[in-house]
């Protein structure tokens, strides 16, 4: 007698978008329908799914995420799944972004491509973090996109930057940004910084407005430790935008190569250089590839 078994699938919803929850509806009907438990975060009722909060250890033996939404959304996947060695794959619902799909595809060719594993990618470089009070670590955590030291007031904040446990400089500034490839596009990309390619393994070290004479983007070994001291009274430390912290003077940030990676998969082998050129419309008019006659 043969054992049938069980396959899990995480669908990832984005909140408000009605487009997500009737995808996600459609979607789950199929998987069900071929033996699939699903499991969701969607707030709106989708039959036959089970509720992520509530499941605990049992999301360990998903086999993949599939979010419904922008990188935002890919963003509170990594949340769900980290950890747990289970790949995401983001559907493109109207924004194209650097996650996900650049052409959603059809319920049913996404459905074939779940049965069968039909999928690839690479895992990408997250971020760690922790800080440090008194010689005592008071939190820590990981940011997929990039962790930031902000000003939490109105007035700049004072940082010390140190590389490598050598000093690199003083800046008033509206913050920092540290951002991995990944987040290059993101929070980094619009404050200037260089676009990075997700095979590129460094970290980018962006400083906010600074009033130094030197205050240029910087790519940084992803061996590296890079160390801030709040210099000013107080200061906010925040991780993808999600995770936030409040720093106080004298606390010490330490920023490194997380031990978890994140996997991203997609289902037609489109590269970065494609979603680069997809996201921003940009002019390839006139291009022949080499295959062309």
């Amino acid at each position: 007698m043969s054992t049938i078994i069980e396959r899990r699938v995480i669908l990832v919803v984005h909140p408000t978008k009605k487009e997500a929850h009737l995808y996600a509806s459609e979607l789950s009907a199929l998987l069900i329908g071929l033996g699939f438990t699903i499991f969701t975060n969607a707030k709106v009722a989708i039959p036959g799914t089970l509720d992520v909060e509530a499941s605990g250890d049992l999301l360990a033996d998903s086999e993949i995420a599939i979010v419904l939404g922008g990188d935002g959304t890919i963003l509170r996947a990594a949340e769900i799944v980290r950890g747990k060695g289970i790949p995401i794959l983001g559907i493109n619902l109207g924004n194209v972004g650097f996650l996900a799909e650049i052409v959603k595809p059809s319920l049913e060719a996404l459905s074939k491509a779940i049965v069968d594993r039909r999928y690839h990618g690479e895992a990408r470089l997250s971020l760690g973090y922790k800080v440090l009070r008194n010689g005592e670590v008071i939190t820590s955590g990981w940011a997929l996109n990039e962790a930031t030291i902000e000003r939490s007031h109105s007035q700049m904040v004072e940082l010390f930057v140190q590389i490598d446990s050598r000093p690199l400089s003083r800046w008033g500034a509206d913050g920092v940004i540290c951002a991995t490839p990944t987040g290059s596009t993101a929070y980094a990309f619009s404050a200037g910084g260089p676009v990075v390619w997700p095979e590129v393994s460094a970290f980018i070290l962006l400083p906010l407005a600074a009033h130094a004479l030197f205050s240029r983007p910087m790519v940084i070994a992803p061996q590296s430790h890079i160390g801030i001291d709040v210099i000013s009274r107080e200061a906010l430390l925040s991780a993808d935008g999600m995770r936030k912290f409040p720093l106080s003077q004298g606390d010490h940030v330490i920023l490194s190569k997380d031990s978890i990676d994140v996997s991203i998969v997609h289902l037609e082998d489109a590269t970065f250089t494609d979603r680069l050129v997809a996201k921003f419309k940009l002019p390839i008019e006139g291009w022949r590839s080499d295959q062309e006659s």
